[in-house]
């Protein structure tokens, strides 16, 4: 069966921008540090203040896209993070560089955010988790593409090549916001118009909904696991197994591959709030497990330890597959259906603090601590996997009850001749 329009321009949108981050993820520490000529202290410190911008942007941007629509939303975040992206390249100092890195995170949380809401208006809800599983495999792919591009910048190591691959960073979210700008608008009814009045009672409408609150805040427990890959495995590898470098390389593109192939299958059978639950009951256990096999390979021969970090990775990605087609399917289900784009904005900021306060606990909890670290951080996954069952059945209870109540006045009003 043909791939409807919206479906394929929503997965070209994520393949262009994806490639483009690869590109940037892989180039953009080096060059702040040999180009830009930022001590790696202040680069780590003007980082953190902007994901920690871009988590609190997050829901009044999101918030924005249900106000406004969706699809020029994201088109505007879209050009704003290709700008903030082309700024980096005239960076020389401290202060605009942080001042760009806000910009560029809060951007990207925003877009994030409203391309949530724009899928919720041109998805039906059935259709929406096998979606977000083919744009995950989509993106992996893309970085997979982008971390190439990357690494001949590496190679050549020249100022040129990398404000060429910032430049490519660039075009691949103008290219983005051409593809959003051809998707049709979302209609009215799945955006509805929000009064001044409205406006004023829903003020902070998202942060005081509790339920959703604990569901978005186990959600960031659970992703705990994102700087494992990137920061705590090579740590881990180099200083506490005799595993070869080059292993960490290998785990990279082990995990990508994977997450490319297998992802939309893993996802195939989350159709609702109990399968999510479920799954994501599951994916703690082998998360657990995964933490339990990393432990082992501490002080093992180098290719005893290498065959037990394989393992390791595998189970990790496997419970990453489960854990994200849990997730998604939970913060569409528990969002109103007028307010997606607030919704995904708070939720989405358990990507930004899970990448801002990671890399701080998770290396000290594992590469200071050792074995025990890794025990601590499965059991957490564990429990938060469990506490998601009663926190987002009570979630979608208190929305029944709140749908309810919005009804009420209507539904009893007495009626004048």
């Amino acid at each position: 069966m043909k791939t409807p329009r919206p479906q394929r321009l929503l997965a070209f949108a994520q393949l262009s921008n994806s490639v483009g981050d690869g590109a940037y993820y892989t180039t953009s520490a080096l060059y702040f540090t040999q180009i830009a000529g930022l001590s790696p202290a202040r680069v780590g410190l003007g980082l953190t203040v902007g994901w920690a911008v871009g988590s609190l942007a997050g829901v009044p941007l999101g918030r924005l896209a249900d106000r406004r629509g969706p699809r020029g939303t994201a088109v505007l975040l879209a050009l704003a993070t290709a700008l903030a992206v082309a700024s980096f390249t005239l960076v020389r100092d401290f202060l605009p560089f942080v001042l760009v890195a806000c910009g560029y995170a809060a951007a990207q949380s925003g877009l994030a955010a409203a391309r949530q809401a724009l899928l919720a208006g041109l998805v039906p809800a059935g259709e929406r988790t096998g979606l977000l599983a083919r744009l995950q495999a989509t993106l992996n792919a893309g970085l997979a593409v982008g971390a190439g591009l990357g690494g001949l910048a590496l190679h050549a190591g020249s100022r040129s090549a990398y404000v060429a691959v910032f430049a490519v960073d660039a075009v691949s979210f103008l290219v983005c916001a051409l593809l959003l700008l051809g998707l049709p608008r979302v209609p009215s009814s799945a955006v509805p118009a929000v009064s001044a009045a409205e406006g004023r009672g829903r003020l902070g409408g998202v942060l005081r909904d509790r339920p959703y609150a604990v569901v978005a805040l186990l959600n960031t427990v659970l992703l705990l696991r994102l700087p494992l890959l990137s920061l705590v495995l090579p740590l881990w590898i180099t200083s506490r197994t005799g595993a070869p470098a080059w292993l960490v390389s290998a785990l990279f593109v082990l995990n990508t591959a994977v997450v490319t192939l297998f992802q939309v299958r893993a996802a195939r059978g989350v159709t609702g709030l109990d399968s999510a639950t479920r799954v994501l009951r599951r994916s703690g256990w082998v998360m657990c497990a995964a933490c339990a096999v990393f432990a082992l390979s501490a002080g093992a021969s180098p290719w005893v330890a290498a065959g037990v970090l394989v393992l390791g990775s595998l189970l990790q990605v496997v419970a990453e597959m489960g854990q994200s087609a849990g997730s998604w399917q939970l913060s569409f289900d528990l969002a109103p259906a007028d307010r997606v784009g607030e919704y995904q904005g708070l939720f989405g900021t358990g990507v930004t603090v899970a990448r801002t306060l990671g890399p701080l606990l998770l290396t000290w909890l594992l590469v200071e601590w050792g074995a025990p670290g890794w025990l601590l951080l499965g059991t957490a996954i564990l429990a938060a996997s469990y506490a998601m069952v009663p926190a987002s059945h009570h979630a979608a209870k208190r929305g029944e009850v709140t749908r309810t109540r919005s009804l009420t006045p209507m539904s009893t009003a007495t009626p004048r001749c």
